[in-house]
């Protein structure tokens, strides 16, 4: 699984700040925000503080744009066993719609911090008379693609620190980008086959973005319930 490290790659640079202070650093980042068909998916990943970060670097994780697919399946895998905690959280097109892109993009961040955190409680060795791991309380420190995430439980703003282009520059959110990533393509492809109507769309190839084709078949077929209708307003002078 190595692959040649370039300089580019993004690095570990802003967890180990953090993880010298005693926070368990997590990674958050989301995929789909701008599709018209669709959830929006986000993805929260915390690696471990250990000897292990150079094995870790030497993956060659990156932003999951710039992968292939296969790639990125490879290393969702990959990610997924060497982390102490990870989590997927996705959001509705209804609830895009009736609440907007932003609430729906930072609710789902919220589950899946949520769900890296109580992944990350359930990997701390257990002790004789030690407390449930649900109780456990942890440190938390959250390296965020481009914006703040208000109301994450136990996690403050002050907690946080945005990135412009964090997945381009931390693992963690690279890593994150890339397990939402598969998974909503994956969730997109599975939709695409689970009944005629929806596969006119062609969801498993543009995975609900606006290409020419799925527009092409929204103004034939007209839009289904997995349409974010008001981002479809957005785009009405294309058809």
């Amino acid at each position: 699984m190595k692959r040649k490290i370039e300089k580019s790659l993004p690095d570990f640079s802003f967890e180990k700040k953090y993880w010298d202070k005693g926070y368990v650093v997590i990674g958050v980042d989301e995929v789909g925000r701008g599709a018209l068909a669709g959830p929006v998916v986000a993805g929260a990943v915390a690696f471990p503080i250990s000897g292990k970060t150079g094995e870790i670097v030497g993956l060659g994780i990156n932003d999951s744009k710039k992968l292939t697919p296969i790639r990125r399946q490879e290393l969702s895998k990959v990610i997924k066993r060497v982390t102490v905690g990870y989590g997927v959280g996705k959001t509705s097109p209804g609830m895009i719609d009736r609440r907007g892109i932003v609430w729906a993009t930072q609710r789902a961040m919220r589950m899946a911090v949520a769900k890296a955190i109580a992944k990350v409680k359930s990997s701390r060795p257990k002790r004789r008379g030690s407390p449930r791991a649900a109780n456990l309380k942890i440190k938390s420190f959250l390296l965020i693609d481009a914006f703040h995430v208000k109301y994450v439980p136990g996690v403050g703003l002050k907690n946080q620190l945005p990135i412009i282009k964090g997945d381009e520059k931390s693992i963690s959110i690279a890593a994150a980008s890339i397990i939402a990533k598969v998974y909503r393509d994956r969730l997109m492809e599975k939709l695409s086959k689970k009944c005629d109507r929806w596969s006119l769309y062609g969801w498993e190839r543009n995975k609900g973005y606006g290409t020419k084709k799925h527009l092409v078949s929204i103004k034939k077929y007209g839009i289904s319930r997995w349409h974010r209708a008001t981002f479809l307003r957005n785009v009405k002078d294309k058809f």
